[in-house]
């Protein structure tokens, strides 16, 4: 069943418009006991951010994911040639799911959560450890991989960067404050 629901420009070409949507309905992973962990953590990462920015910032922070991974899947499958299936491991809502995590870490970086129910942690140490594994992803794979992944987070990298006051470090702020 899901090869029939996964992101493949070439099916979509040839009428499986479904795909656009259904994707999105993978999950991750196989489902099992972790998958519905994440999923409840990823339900409250939402619910605090939802809070935080509105209903509205945080609908078109989420499409413009699911957005630009598709335009990614449809970019790659242009530069490949047009006759290639990717299979549903490439463009899978993994990086999405990232995006929702990274974008809480920026929002509340001291949050501490518990890793495995026990270990307490901090959110930004989190973030930077799955920063520097994505960046680790995206150096070793190859171009498919790394427009997935590229594209997959274009959402966090627009909202990290239109998000950033970069006023107050000018010169002038920085005398005025000493």
């Amino acid at each position: 069943l899901y090869n029939y629901l996964s992101l493949e420009p070439y099916y979509i070409l040839r009428g499986q418009i479904w795909r656009l949507i259904t994707w999105v309905l993978i999950p991750p992973e196989s489902p099992g006991i972790f998958t519905i962990i994440m999923l409840m953590l990823y339900y409250s990462l939402g619910n605090s951010l939802e809070q935080t920015w509105g209903a509205f910032r945080y609908n078109a922070y989420i499409f413009s994911g699911i957005i630009s991974t598709i335009i990614g899947a449809f970019i790659l499958y242009a530069v490949m040639g047009g006759n290639i299936v990717f299979g549903q491991a490439l463009f899978s809502t993994y990086y999405i799911n990232m995006s929702i995590f990274l974008a809480f870490a920026v929002m509340y970086p001291d949050m501490q959560v518990m890793l495995y129910f026990i270990i307490p942690i901090k959110m930004k140490w989190m973030a930077i450890v799955y920063a520097v594994l994505t960046l680790y992803e995206f150096i070793v794979s190859g171009w498919a991989g790394r427009v997935a992944i590229f594209m997959s987070l274009l959402n966090f990298i627009i909202f990290f960067f239109s998000t950033r006051n970069f006023k107050r470090y000018s010169p002038h702020e920085i005398h005025r404050r000493q």
